[in-house]
């Protein structure tokens, strides 16, 4: 845990470079560990998004398991998805025309059939408190060396910030070997600061869905 006291805001645009474009989606079931291969039919309707620096992929994290009272974890389970479930791209404003190609397709997702629809922009948030479901880990970190990383590629992009928690450990599969990763909460940022994290998010494979930044209580 990294902790500091007390920061003040002013008045901030929401800036239109980078924005999250939500794609309607007709998907009744995805294996938890979907990340790899939702990566991959993305990027076989979209080639250039696995190149695109600046472009990343929201994992859907779904709804609650089939019995209603807790989303499974483990990585062969399966997440049950509603109609509200959307697929999300964290895209620069100059690939928004392109990724809409990715309407009216059908996508297979590890044996699950995807349909997506219509997309709909929608801006960065504006708040103080930041959460990533998944930073990937650097080889065998503990808790202590994973806060002291993600504290330095923080400081690394020139932003304030207050307190750094890290929390749940998830591991996914991909055909060149299994990713460890961490949950991070990023408190007490400037909204300007929480702006650029969220266009920057830290470490490596945003493109897989890891290292991106939400507001604590969203999708």
């Amino acid at each position: 845990m990294y902790w500091q006291e007390e920061t003040k805001d002013e008045q901030t645009v929401i800036p239109e470079d980078v924005v999250d474009l939500l794609f309607q989606l007709d998907c009744r079931t995805l294996p938890v560990d979907h990340a790899w291969a939702l990566h991959e039919g993305v990027s076989r309707v979209l080639p250039w998004f696995a190149s695109e620096p600046m472009a990343g992929l929201h994992l859907i994290h779904g709804a609650d398991s089939g019995n209603g009272w807790e989303r499974p974890q483990a990585s062969g389970d399966l997440l049950y998805l509603s109609r509200r479930t959307r697929l999300i791209l964290r895209l620069p404003d100059h690939r928004l025309e392109q990724a809409g190609a990715l309407s009216g397709t059908c996508l297979n997702i590890a044996g699950n059939r995807m349909d997506i629809g219509r997309a709909k922009p929608r801006p960065l948030s504006l708040t103080t408190i930041l959460y990533s479901r998944y930073v990937v880990a650097e080889g065998e970190q503990g808790e202590d060396e994973f806060i002291t990383w993600a504290v330095d590629q923080l400081r690394g992009l020139g932003l304030r910030f207050k307190k750094v928690l890290c929390g749940r450990q998830s591991a996914f599969h991909t055909p060149k070997g299994p990713i460890t990763t961490r949950s991070l909460m990023v408190a007490d940022l400037p909204y300007e600061d929480a702006l650029e994290l969220q266009k920057q998010g830290i470490g490596p494979m945003r493109q897989m869905g890891f290292g991106l930044f939400i507001p604590q209580k969203s999708f």
